[in-house]
C-alpha cells in the first residue's frame, strides 16, 4: 500500500511519551494533538470535548437553526420527525466511542435538545422535564446510557463485531442476586479508564433484571428498557 507521506500525521499518548520524531521518505512527519477518524474527533488527551463542541453541538444547532427558519407551521408531529432525522443523529453519532463524562460537556449537548423542545409553540412555557413528556422523548444522556447498554447486549449475544471478551469478562464470583450476566468491574486508577466504555456500562448493565438481559430478540431488549425507566424514572434500572 503506498502512503501519501503529506496527509501522514503523528499523535503521540501519554503523559511520559517521549514524543519521537518519525519520518517516512525522508520527511519528517507532523505531530498533532487531534484528528478526525470516521467522523469522530481523536484528541491526544482522549477527552470528547472537541467532538462534543465541534462534531456534535455545532452541527446540531446549525440544522435545527435551518429547521426554526424554514418551517412555518410547527406542529408536535413535523417538528418531532425532523428533529429526529436532521438533528439527533449529529448528537448520538457513535455515542458509545466518545460518550462525554464531564458536566460542561453534557450540558452542551443537552442544549440543543432543550432548544427544540422550546421551538415547539404548545411546549413553550413548560418545564425541560414536562416537555420532554410530552414529546416522548428521553434525556440525550439516558439516550447515550441506552446505546451502551444495547452494544453491550449485542455484543453478548454475538449481534455485533465488537471484540467482547477483549473489552468485558463475566463476573464469576457466584453472587445469585440479580442476573446470570453480571459483568466484572475492574478497578481504575485514571478517569480516562473509569469513563470508557467497557467500565462505565458494568455497573448500569449489572443492575438490569433478568428479564431484560436474558431478552431473546434485540427489539424485545430495548422494550425493556424502556419498561425500567417507567417503573423507575431512568434507563439505568436504578
Amino acid at each position: 500500500m503506498l502512503f501519501h507521506v503529506d496527509k501522514c500525521k503523528v499523535m503521540h499518548f501519554g503523559h511520559n511519551n517521549l514524543k519521537t520524531d518519525y519520518s517516512l521518505d525522508n520527511k519528517t512527519l507532523r505531530k498533532v494533538h487531534q484528528e478526525k477518524d470516521l467522523g469522530v474527533i481523536i484528541s491526544d488527551d482522549m477527552k470528547s470535548s472537541h467532538q462534543c463542541m465541534i462534531q456534535a453541538y455545532s452541527k446540531a444547532n446549525k440544522m435545527l437553526g435551518v429547521i426554526n427558519r424554514a418551517i412555518v407551521y410547527k406542529s408536535k408531529e413535523v417538528m418531532l420527525r425532523l428533529y429526529k432525522t436532521l438533528v439527533r443523529p449529529h448528537l448520538e453519532y457513535c455515542t458509545v466511542a466518545w460518550s462525554p463524562h464531564y458536566v460542561k460537556d453534557k450540558v452542551l449537548l443537552e442544549r440543543v435538545q432543550k432548544r427544540f423542545t422550546r421551538m415547539v409553540p404548545e411546549l413553550k412555557e413548560l418545564s425541560y422535564p414536562d416537555r420532554l413528556k410530552k414529546l416522548g422523548l428521553w434525556s440525550l444522556e439516558e439516550r447515550r446510557v441506552r446505546a451502551d447498554l444495547i452494544e453491550v447486549y449485542k455484543g453478548i449475544h454475538g449481534l455485533s463485531a465488537l471484540p467482547f471478551d477483549d473489552l468485558f469478562e463475566f463476573d464469576i464470583s457466584g453472587r445469585t442476586r440479580g442476573h446470570s450476566l453480571k459483568l466484572r468491574k475492574h478497578r481504575s486508577r485514571l478517569d480516562l479508564r473509569l469513563y470508557f466504555f467497557s467500565e462505565r456500562v458494568v455497573s448500569t448493565w449489572n443492575c438490569l433484571d433478568d428479564q431484560c438481559v436474558s431478552a431473546t430478540t434485540l427489539n424485545s431488549f430495548k422494550s425493556n428498557l424502556t419498561r425500567l425507566r417507567r417503573i423507575d424514572g431512568s434507563v439505568q434500572g436504578r
